[in-house]
């Protein structure tokens, strides 16, 4: 598959691009920065009414970090909607020196203790990562499917959510 740029990418855009999330999903847990069990679900309701964009990212991924300049712009550029990072950094250790390395302190930040493989993941068919999801003030899916923060698409649909 070409991506943008005629840079040949490996990964496939998902067959059906999901609307919503199954029971399974939302109840995939997620560690916090403090340790603290968390599911999607919390996560999701905690940002009702408001246009959150799923980040998800890992400290070892080099597409990510290369994306992480971008993936700023795109928060600066929209203050008025929330950010949530989903980190896939293969330890606790690792998820927390990837936090101080890169700058994510300050962000919100959450941790699949379970791994790669899980409930959530699989869901949203996650075969790549960096991976950005955008979801709409009713915890639905807008934006399903993109691999970098520039991508227009990304910013188009929050334009129409904010509307």
């Amino acid at each position: 598959m070409m991506g943008i740029f005629g840079i040949s990418y490996s990964q496939k855009v998902p067959a059906v691009l999901k609307k919503g999330f199954s029971k399974e999903a939302l109840q995939q847990k997620l560690e916090n920065e403090d340790g603290k069990t968390v599911t999607i679900k919390q996560i999701l309701d905690q940002h009702k009414g408001k246009v959150l964009v799923i980040d998800f990212w890992a400290g070892w991924c080099r597409d990510c970090l290369n994306a992480l300049p971008k993936a700023k712009e795109l928060e600066e550029n929209n203050k008025n909607i929330d950010f949530v990072f989903l980190s896939l950094d293969r330890s606790k250790e690792g998820f927390e020196k990837s936090l101080e390395r890169f700058d994510m302190k300050h962000k919100e930040n959450y941790w699949f203790s379970t791994g790669w493989k899980n409930d959530f993941n699989n869901y949203v068919d996650l075969n790549w990562i960096p991976r950005y999801m955008v979801i709409d003030q009713k915890s639905s899916i807008a934006k399903y499917y993109a691999i970098s923060p520039d991508d227009p698409e990304i910013q188009q649909t929050i334009n129409k959510l904010l509307k």
